[in-house]
């Protein structure tokens, strides 16, 4: 899934569907009936080349020094002036060194010409800004994130440009079924999606979410074969734009049906993150007893992933987390997923889906 074949595997994009059709053929391998459901995904932000900023001559670089903000307006060809701090009494034709682009600043900044704004932002403990694809719409001027330490003492003069566009997508669920019907009804989902390639940089997306993924596709291969589960796996689409997928599929989804969600199983810490929602308290129980038996710490923990969209529709519904090195980076790259770590997810998934079949009077249901 991290191949450069996907090329980050972005909705809509051959990368993506490429990635759609791989996993549809590994579930039919393991005999599942597999469906493809395509669904629209507005609002989808894309770089049509590399963006560039020149500080007082010198090449800053993309991810690094600066990247995309995602309400910028789009700067096609080179846009050069001096800069000037958010203090001065004119903005007009300079880029304008300011704290935030908030509302009042984006205003004046349009009212008075100022060529654009340039914003601080932080970076990941190796050094890059993680990329994103979904965000509000394109605003009325160009905007520049700018890495903190250089942001601060910023003055000159400044080139840039951002061929930055909206666009709207075609997204790709993929589904497979196992009938056993009267059995234990479970849902395994991760969403197969990342933020995409850039023009000129890999984005892998190992371990946002492949790891989920073959975590997800190899429980399915065994529990395939296992009676008293009635098992639908889900890998979803658009996750990354807004969780697009699970809300284009949770509402098709059979009331009381337990959904377990897998976002990041490529490095576990000191415990795995587990957030429940809906009406979970049967799966909660099961997952702890799976815990236990297995020897995976637990703690309560935000699992803002495609989880939530299930949960919103009414159905019991867990997030698992453990671990995303290098997220949203090129350096999301498959070395960094560890074996055990997969291991530890799946024997998880394993154990928690045999105590909802095994042991449903103990885990809060009426038997």
């Amino acid at each position: 899934m991290a191949a450069d074949r996907y090329a980050g595997r972005r909705v809509g994009t051959a990368g993506g569907q490429a990635a759609a059709q791989w996993l549809a053929d590994r579930l039919q391998q393991i005999g599942a009936s597999v469906a493809l459901d395509n669904f629209t995904v507005p609002g989808v932000k894309e770089l049509q080349a590399t963006p560039s900023v020149i500080y007082n001559g010198r090449p800053l670089a993309h991810r690094r020094d600066f990247a995309e903000q995602l309400t910028s307006s789009a700067v096609i060809e080179p846009l050069s002036g001096l800069l000037t701090s958010e203090a001065a009494e004119s903005w007009q034709d300079r880029w304008v060194v300011v704290k935030a682009a908030d509302e009042a600043t984006i205003t004046r900044a349009s009212s008075e010409g100022a060529a654009g704004l340039l914003v601080p932002r932080g970076v990941d403990e190796a050094g890059w800004m993680p990329k994103m694809i979904a965000g509000p719409a394109t605003g009325q001027v160009p905007i520049v994130s700018i890495r903190t330490d250089l942001h601060a003492g910023l003055a000159g003069e400044v080139t840039v440009t951002m061929p930055l566009h909206t666009i709207t997508a075609t997204g790709t669920n993929v589904y497979g079924r196992f009938s056993r019907p009267g059995a234990v009804p479970v849902l395994l989902t991760a969403h197969y999606d990342g933020v995409g390639d850039d023009p000129e940089q890999r984005l892998p997306a190992a371990a946002d979410n492949a790891s989920g993924v073959a975590v997800v596709l190899e429980t399915a291969r065994i529990l395939a074969d296992e009676p008293g589960v009635a098992l639908t796996v889900a890998f979803l689409d658009g996750e990354e734009a807004g969780a697009r997928g699970s809300a284009h599929h949770a509402p098709q989804v059979e009331a009381g049906t337990y959904v377990i969600n897998i976002d990041g199983a490529a490095q576990l810490g000191a415990a795995a993150a587990v957030e429940a929602g809906g009406p979970a308290e049967p799966l909660l129980a099961a997952i702890d007893q799976a815990g236990r038996q297995t020897g995976v710490a637990l703690r309560a923990g935000a699992m803002a992933s495609d989880n939530r969209r299930y949960a919103a529709a009414g159905l019991p519904a867990v997030g698992i987390g453990m671990g995303m090195p290098g997220y949203q980076t090129p350096a999301e790259t498959p070395d960094r997923v560890d074996p055990g770590t997969l291991l530890a997810s799946a024997g998880l998934v394993l154990a928690t889906v045999r105590q909802l079949v095994e042991t449903p009077a103990q885990l809060g249901e009426t038997q």
